[in-house]
């Protein structure tokens, strides 16, 4: 398997929309049935070797316990409960509102009690549309769906390496589905005050001064691939900072900036591995320096914080 595969927006635009907004329907299931984590860390999905999962949704306290998978190497969503019962639908042939409604039946048919609260796209350009009335998107090529599953496998692993030089608070990767990024966050212990006018999300999300690192695949503001890192609250200087390959830039972005390493950028490297980790290094030292870390207290390389051990 070849690392970092061709995948140009372009070559599966129409099925990218469909599956972010199957990404949608079964992420607001897991919203609605999942235990509150801060910083929202328990809405994304992670991935699996055959896909990508919601993790068991429920409690501990005798109610329904379940898990719903992507499987996009039989292309089929599979929605299963802690005694071993199943429902699967295939995910080609399904427009949003079919597999909207395959959904809502496999729930049903496994007795789960789950309800998606505001039933829509979120930060969509339908956001406005019931995702039961979305006929609209119903593309679904396998070929295609299995290349971005590939390439979030190989992604996903990239983050976990560089994740594993930081001993402090840090997330999961994970998968965010309303934004279908990859991502994982580095905190530092400073609160921050957001405005009044912020969010609920906003402000959950960013109520810790934060480094995040991630992956996207293009949408309409940014049609390609690329590898990317923001610092939040933005220090004052940051765009001027030296990044690394030298192909990585930053880009304003909202007001603020994004470091930027286009993914054919990174492939076109001698070696694309070594260039995506010293983009996110770079990214990150570049942000936390500025922002009064203490880089060399918090690294851990090889994931080793035992001193005797290092």
């Amino acid at each position: 398997m070849e690392l970092f595969p061709a995948i140009p927006l372009s070559a599966w635009q129409d099925t990218k929309a469909t599956l972010h907004r199957f990404a949608q329907v079964i992420g607001k299931i897991r919203l609605a049935g999942g235990i509150r984590r801060n910083h929202w860390w328990n809405v994304p999905f992670h991935l699996t070797g055959r896909g990508i999962t919601t993790r068991p949704i429920g409690r501990a306290d005798g109610g329904p316990i379940f898990t719903i998978d992507f499987d996009f190497v039989a292309h089929r969503l599979a929605v299963t409960t802690i005694d071993g019962r199943e429902v699967t639908f295939p995910l080609y042939g399904q427009s949003v509102a079919s597999f909207h409604h395959e959904t809502q039946r496999a729930l049903a048919d496994l007795d789960v009690p789950v309800e998606i609260e505001l039933p829509h796209p979120f930060d969509l350009p339908d956001s406005g549309r019931p995702f039961a009335e979305d006929t609209e998107h119903a593309a679904y090529d396998p070929a295609q769906v299995t290349r971005y599953w590939q390439v979030l496998s190989q992604v996903n692993l990239l983050l976990e390496e560089f994740a594993s030089g930081y001993s402090g608070k840090i997330s999961p990767v994970h998968h965010f589905w309303h934004t279908f990024d990859l991502a994982c966050t580095r905190f530092s212990d400073r609160v921050i005050d957001q405005p009044a006018q912020a969010d609920p999300v906003t402000r959950e999300a960013y109520s810790r001064e934060v480094i995040s690192s991630g992956f996207w695949f293009g949408d309409d503001t940014f049609p390609e691939p690329a590898f990317y890192s923001y610092t939040a609250p933005e220090p004052a200087g940051l765009a001027d900072q030296p990044l690394a390959p030298a192909a990585a830039q930053w880009v304003p972005q909202r007001g603020s900036h994004l470091a930027i390493l286009r993914y054919d950028d990174a492939r076109a490297e001698p070696s694309p591995r070594e260039a995506v980790l010293a983009f996110y290094q770079s990214a990150y030292e570049a942000g936390a320096r500025l922002a009064g870390w203490d880089v060399e207290a918090v690294a851990c390389p090889g994931g080793v914080t035992d001193p005797a051990a290092s």
